[in-house]
């Protein structure tokens, strides 16, 4: 096992899945993927309290949309089980009584009351919270009558107060801190329970783990975790801390202030694969200008000494850029099929929809647009008779009403409905009147649509609503045009 590069990903089950989250399982992913390795999927529950019914559910269905298989956990198994904390617990307590063998944790039996003195002389001061190791002098027989009258304790790190603790992480380097910042950890809580950063460095250890990827929020406790490491005799892993994600220059992003997760961006009709591109460009670059990649590509050309100390901006308008990529480079079938749904919803009457789906294919970015960009199909919105006068077609009131008029008894005398047909119309009004095309076009257009923006243009808009619903609009822009004439 020394040897192979093992990874994991270790979400806590509070819900959604943060972007940041997935993004943290994607470089874990990519590292081991990239060097032939394992990767793990460690489920954290010892913080019962923030558990959240089905959290554990969706982290296995993210996993499985994304691609990012795991090699061993708790739903497949592996030799270095029980993949779930909470299932794990007897091997935490007789590791953290190793510790306190070999003088490196204590336990402390300070109440509630006491450590509430001691925090709020601590705000009074100004100065960060620290136990102050008051039960590290317990006498060993203190320590037994404690015990034997089952007083609640804890196990905390004996860190000392004095000289420094280095560590070296892949991304920020070298990083060294005054011991005397460190606190003393609680490692075992009162409930038997391991708290998250002692569990973490255990777990870490016995599944071989080589290199640990985590958010950059987590490198101020990485001298606590080295000091256990040293402690144990424990080899190190490799530290990669990725920079946080922001939602602008000052604020991170945040489910809590409405930012997106995952769940929500597939929901608002981005592709799954489009959402894993666009993260995996959050905080690592490839070295050069491309942007679009597999899955398969980041597994090949994925380097994390790429990834860079600066925090990433999560910039939505390049993800919907992006996302419009993916859809254009779709076969026509498949975003027709992921289009049928959204039709159904804003549609009420029958259309050929595969010649919708052919005008979208290359306008959409992200498919949630769809019910706002085909709108106008079942229905002619309420529309300013201002549309027909463009500056740049040349159009007025005055020219737009002569153009529908002359267009309007050719379109009924149509046999055969078809956009052909519709555009021959037209353009032998254009050839009639001796205008440019805007001038008979944009006035059809803006009749058989109401909107300023429409995918596609006046034949294929006519196509698709059909013969008796095209005359009837166009016949309400001629009255409308007329009124404003009078």
């Amino acid at each position: 096992m020394a040897n192979k590069v093992r990874t994991r990903y270790a979400p806590s089950p509070t819900g959604y899945m943060h972007i940041g989250n997935l993004r943290t399982a994607l470089y874990a992913y990519l590292i081991a993927k990239h060097n032939n390795g394992d990767f793990i999927l460690r489920i954290e529950d010892t913080d019962q309290e923030r558990f959240v019914e089905g959290a554990v559910d969706v982290i296995y269905n993210t996993l499985k949309i994304t691609g990012l298989k795991h090699d061993e956990g708790p739903d497949i198994g592996g030799p270095v089980g029980p993949y779930v904390q909470s299932e794990r617990k007897d091997i935490y307590l007789k590791y953290a009584k190793k510790l306190i063998e070999k003088g490196e944790a204590y336990y402390c039996f300070c109440t509630k009351e006491r450590l509430d003195i001691l925090r709020t002389n601590a705000e009074a001061l100004k100065r960060p919270f620290k136990y102050d190791k008051h039960c590290l002098g317990l006498s060993k027989e203190e320590i037994e009558k404690n015990l034997a009258a089952g007083i609640p304790y804890v196990i905390r790190q004996n860190n000392p107060d004095t000289g420094t603790t280095t560590f070296d992480d892949e991304i920020y380097g070298r990083i060294s801190v005054d011991n005397s910042e460190l606190d003393d950890m609680i490692l075992i809580k009162s409930d038997g329970m391991p708290t998250y950063n002692f569990a973490n460095v255990v777990d870490d250890h016995l599944m071989g783990i080589t290199h640990v990827v985590r958010g950059s929020e987590y490198l101020s406790s990485s001298p606590k975790y080295n000091r256990l490491y040293e402690a144990f005799g424990w080899e190190v892993p490799i530290y990669v801390h990725c920079p946080p994600i922001m939602k602008d220059a000052h604020q991170k992003l945040s489910k809590r202030n409405g930012d997106a997760s995952f769940e929500d961006l597939l929901e608002k009709g981005y592709l799954k694969e489009a959402v894993l591109n666009y993260i995996s460009l959050l905080g690592w670059n490839p070295g050069n200008e491309k942007e679009i990649f597999s899955l398969q590509d980041l597994v090949e050309v994925f380097d994390y000494h790429n990834i860079s100390k600066s925090p990433a901006i999560f910039d939505s308008v390049k993800l919907k850029w992006m996302n419009g990529e993916y859809i254009k480079k779709m076969s026509l079938e498949q975003f027709h099929e992921l289009a049928v749904p959204y039709y159904k919803k804003t549609l009420k009457k029958q259309y050929n929809l595969i010649k919708i789906s052919e005008l979208l294919h290359s306008r959409c970015e992200v498919l949630s647009e769809i019910p706002e960009m085909i709108d106008f199909i079942d229905e002619l919105p309420e529309y300013s008779i201002d549309m027909y006068v463009h500056k740049k077609m040349k159009t007025n009131y005055e020219n737009s009403l002569v153009s529908l008029e002359k267009v309007l008894p050719k379109l009924e005398q149509i046999q055969q409905w078809s956009f052909d047909a519709v555009q021959d119309v037209c353009m032998s009004t254009v050839a009639e009147l001796g205008v440019k095309n805007g001038v008979v076009l944009w006035p059809v257009r803006t009749a058989v649509s109401g909107k300023q923006f429409t995918p596609g243009g006046a034949f294929e808009i006519a196509e698709i609503i059909g013969k008796d619903e095209t005359i009837k609009r166009i016949k309400i822009g001629i009255e409308k045009l007329k009124a404003v004439q009078k």
